[in-house]
């Protein structure tokens, strides 16, 4: 049996990480299914149907994010497929038609509500404790049929039996049970012809032949109203997964005011797409070897629906730097890190030549990185002579100005400037000084970076050269 998911994000904004997150279990499984056995899809579908928060540019920068990730859907608007098209704005009449196919049927019926009728029905109901009761419910149906025809302004009502219950069986809960009385009569289509979510996420899934719903857990108030819609179309259900939330460390749901939930930041702050996908994919599940540095190859190999736990997993930023680092670090070559790095920065407006100096600088600011963003705030004095020197490193300059320019000297003339030839020539420099060494590197360390904190001395000092090394420490020894 093909295995067909999707995603359905709406284009009112910043791509959020929750799409990333969501998408990537849904592109898992379809791509499990294809290689097992050869028939999974995943379909990318732009839910624009709410045109009053709708966002222009939001649509592209959903794609950008996706691309980002890797994770290319088999069809979406900018692949088709033979299920398009894939903006719900492009697919309208179908919704029309469904909706008075559900009138047709009594599943459904025409409401004539106006805003206020409905304010004053919904205050009451709130007051008694019941959903609202929506008059138009009983109405005759070729009554309603011709006021419709007549012009007359009508949304349509899915008609919720008002016995009975209807059951949600979730792969990842036991079955879960609405009383029906206490659902409401959603709308279904609005008077202006465009559908509601209910409406056109069923008709759309329906029709693009989608096995596995898997999505975020707030969509489990509104499967009720799913399933008695694939009731009353005659359709049979696909199988229901509702993934935990992303939470902050508070446990409320992820939101930007306490972490960043724009996937665009990340793409900015220049964290890889391996690693994002990694720390994704242990939201919620855990690999069965206890690994926690994995690739999509091998989550692809080893995830299992059945296995994601509900415990809301933390969106931790810094794990989520932690598990990057490791990846600059242990997964990545040097000369791979460099290219992505360079590449980073020109997509920043910041260009670099990718040479040699450009490498030998990436190499000593690996173990000291984590994301790409920091490089250049940590490495100011690699790319410029007026670069700032903080309090402590002020400081230390202080210290060292009995000797900085005799070092500057001994350091003019040394006959070679390699790492082992300053770094014999800095320890007799202090023994001949009655010093320890950290007393000469300390003060050098801050002239040369402006900080205490940077790479090891000997790299440092091979990579600046001498001659910016001896201009440093005369400018500041004096």
């Amino acid at each position: 049996m093909p295995v067909v998911t999707r995603i359905a994000p709406s284009p009112t904004g910043d791509p959020h990480v929750g799409t990333a997150y969501i998408g990537l279990f849904n592109h898992t499984l379809a791509a499990q299914a294809r290689q097992r056995e050869g028939e999974g899809r995943f379909i990318l579908r732009i839910e624009d149907t709410d045109r009053g928060r709708y966002v222009a540019d939001s649509e592209t920068r959903i794609f950008q994010m996706m691309q980002w990730l890797g994770l290319t859907p088999d069809e979406s608007p900018l692949q088709g497929g033979p299920g398009g098209p894939y903006r719900q704005s492009e697919r309208t009449g179908l919704y029309g038609d469904h909706a008075r196919q559900l009138v047709a049927s009594g599943h459904a019926y025409y409401a004539f509500e106006t805003p206020e009728e409905l304010t004053a029905l919904r205050e009451q109901a709130q007051s008694e404790g019941r959903v609202i009761a929506v008059p138009s419910r009983d109405l005759d149906p070729a009554a309603a049929q011709a006021r419709v025809d007549a012009g007359e302004a009508a949304v349509v009502r899915l008609k919720v039996p008002r016995e009975g219950e209807t059951v949600v069986n979730d792969r990842l809960r036991r079955p879960i049970a609405f009383q029906n009385r206490e659902i409401d009569d959603k709308v279904l289509l609005k008077a202006d012809g465009f559908p509601t979510y209910h409406l056109a996420n069923v008709v759309d899934d329906r029709l693009m032949e989608v096995t596995h719903v898997v999505r975020a857990e707030e969509w489990i108030t509104s499967t009720p109203i799913h399933v008695l819609l694939y009731q009353a179309f005659g359709w049979p259900e696909p199988v229901w997964a509702h993934m935990p939330l992303l939470r902050n460390a508070d446990r409320s749901k992820i939101s930007k005011r306490k972490n960043p939930t724009s996937a665009e930041w990340y793409m900015n702050q220049g964290f890889l797409p391996e690693a994002m996908l990694n720390f994704l994919a242990t939201m919620g599940w855990t690999h069965p070897d206890g690994v926690e540095i994995f690739d999509l190859a091998e989550f692809q190999r080893v995830f299992r629906l059945e296995d994601v736990t509900l415990g809301g997993p933390v969106f931790s930023l810094d794990k989520l730097k932690w598990m990057n680092g490791k990846y600059l670090r242990e997964v990545l070559s040097e000369e791979e890190v460099a290219r992505r790095l360079h590449a980073y920065l020109a997509s920043q407006k910041r260009e670099l030549p990718l040479d040699g100096y450009f490498r030998a600088v990436v190499r000593m600011m690996i173990p000291r990185m984590d994301v790409f963003s920091e490089f250049l705030d940590k490495t100011p004095y690699f790319w410029s002579e007026d670069y700032p020197v903080n309090e402590k490193a002020q400081k230390l300059i202080e210290e060292g100005r009995p000797f900085l320019p005799d070092l500057a000297a001994r350091l003019k003339n040394l006959p070679a400037f390699d790492q082992a030839t300053t770094d014999a020539a800095l320890r007799a420099f202090a023994e001949e000084r009655g010093l320890k060494p950290g007393k000469v590197m300390q003060p050098l360390r801050a002239a040369l970076a402006g900080t205490s904190e940077s790479p090891g001395m000997f790299e440092m000092l091979e990579a600046l050269g001498r001659e910016r090394v001896v201009a440093r420490v005369e400018r500041a020894a004096r």
